[in-house]
């Protein structure tokens, strides 16, 4: 199991657009027409899945919340910072 970070590992590690609060990292992603969102859901459960490690996805009509912590963990780890990069780089939203 990976460590919890402290708050200054998760700030300083954070992808930009990305809060940390609540022992989780979070980022909305706004969207123009619904099913580019509902598409760029699929995309990050994509992601996951090759990674083995699921985020919280809620889409709303313009907008999808993504939501990383390692609840085994008890909080943030490194893991789900190395996945809210992988996020980042493998999306254009």
């Amino acid at each position: 199991m990976a460590d919890v970070l402290s708050e200054d590992e998760i700030e300083a590690g954070l992808p930009e657009g990305w809060e940390y609060g609540d022992d989780e990292i979070s980022r909305t992603y706004e969207f123009d027409e619904y099913l580019r969102g509902v598409a760029f859901a699929q995309l990050v459960g994509e992601i996951a899945e090759a990674q083995f490690h699921h985020p919280e996805i809620v889409i709303r009509y313009e907008a999808v919340d993504i939501t990383l912590t390692s609840h085994e963990a008890g909080g943030v780890t490194q893991e789900d910072l190395d996945m809210a990069e992988i996020i980042e780089s493998e999306t254009d939203a």
